[in-house]
């Protein structure tokens, strides 16, 4: 009888530490952090990058990665990881952030290290609602969704409309990437991947600031189970987010953020000599 052999066609990848995390079935910080590690893998950057960890459901990250990382104070992880940058500009620098750390009490990091064109990664997972301090309305949180601070659902005439995260930085010169994604489906988790290669590639490039936002479930606070919580996300969140690329300096055919920044404003004669003096 003939020896039979097996062939590996799945494994987990090797930045990722053979650990047991903390997230909640159906939630889908664990296939993005998977994507992530596949991605430093296949770059072969392990030994070269730093991740800054936020406050939130994945702020144990670091326990789950074999790459350094740095856990930044709520909101500033775009400030961290600018400075990490600035001071190690060979190293491949990435922020991981939830929507209520990325677009509320950092907003104002995020713009600015956006604006700046910082050469940083940041891997956004929106999934309308506060995680881990128990299912308070975010920013992205949607009209008249139903929260632990909106037992009613969102009032938008009180507490105004959600943040579009890419439609808003889509806006600044800085911003050399920006894609929303999702990972419901095996083609989206490929897609999702793709741009999350993509935006890390940028940064090896130096082409300037990406971002990647992931839209996804929360099925503990939604109260759903992970099946449910799919179909919500499908039904009210892509239709409000929808998928796609929002910014693509390369595509556009330009080198890399500044150059496009420069063709924006050749208009503007102080701007063409190369800014104030």
């Amino acid at each position: 009888m003939a020896e039979q052999t097996e062939t590996l066609k799945y494994e987990r990848p090797k930045s990722l530490l053979p650990v047991v995390t903390n997230y909640c079935p159906g939630c889908a910080h664990g296939t993005v952090n998977r994507l992530v590690a596949e991605v430093i893998d296949e770059l072969g950057i392990e030994g070269t990058t730093i991740g800054v960890s936020p406050v939130g459901c994945s702020v144990m990250m670091y326990q789950f990665f074999g790459c350094d990382f740095v856990e930044a104070a709520h909101g500033r992880a775009p400030a961290v990881a600018t400075g990490l940058k600035r001071v190690n500009p060979d190293n491949i620098v990435f922020a991981y952030q939830g929507d209520g750390d990325l677009a509320s009490i950092g907003m104002a990091e995020t713009i600015h290290a956006a604006t700046r064109g910082e050469q940083i990664t940041v891997i956004f997972i929106n999934n309308a609602i506060y995680g881990m301090t128990g299912g308070q309305m975010a920013p992205t949180s949607l009209p008249n969704q139903v929260t632990q601070t909106s037992p009613y659902g969102r009032d938008v005439a009180t507490a105004g409309y959600p943040v579009r995260v890419c439609e808003l930085l889509s806006s600044l010169d800085g911003v050399a990437y920006l894609e929303r994604v999702t990972v419901d489906t095996p083609a989206h988790i490929r897609q999702a991947k793709k741009a999350i290669r993509k935006a890390f590639q940028n940064q090896v490039d130096g082409i300037g600031y990406s971002l990647v936002e992931v839209v996804a479930t929360c099925p503990t606070n939604w109260g759903m189970t992970p099946q449910d919580s799919f179909e919500w996300m499908r039904e009210n969140m892509l239709p409000y987010y929808p998928l796609g690329v929002y910014r693509d300096v390369v595509a556009e055919g330009f080198a890399d953020a500044a150059e496009a920044a420069a063709a924006r404003a050749a208009d503007c004669p102080i701007a063409s000599q190369g800014g104030a003096r």
